[in-house]
């Protein structure tokens, strides 16, 4: 009977294991939109002439701006942008933005 007990114990212990290992994979899978912060940042540079892209002055990297309608109107301008920024894609979305000094 304790060569029973112990059986089903071990056996209830690893299908705990499986089934945390698949639950940890999901998550990781669905979370793709982990590399966004999800708080803003305040970042200078210049917003290219086509409004697409964007290059800090800190670092001059270049990130793809992923709602370019956030800069409309500031082409070519240099600017703060308070963005979430996402280093997996190397993109901005721009939360709002002012002309820098």
């Amino acid at each position: 009977m304790k060569k029973l007990m112990t059986i089903c114990f071990g056996l209830s212990l690893l299908t705990l294991g499986v089934a945390s290992a698949q639950d940890t994979s999901t998550m990781k899978h669905d979370s793709g939109k982990m590399g966004m912060s999800k708080k803003a940042s305040k970042v200078t540079g210049k917003v290219s002439d086509d409004g697409k892209t964007f290059v800090s002055d800190s670092d001059s990297k270049s990130w793809t701006i992923n709602n370019p309608d956030a800069v409309k109107g500031h082409e070519g301008h240099h600017v703060t942008l308070t963005a979430h920024v996402d280093t997996d894609k190397s993109e901005v979305h721009v939360m709002s933005l002012k002309m820098a000094k």
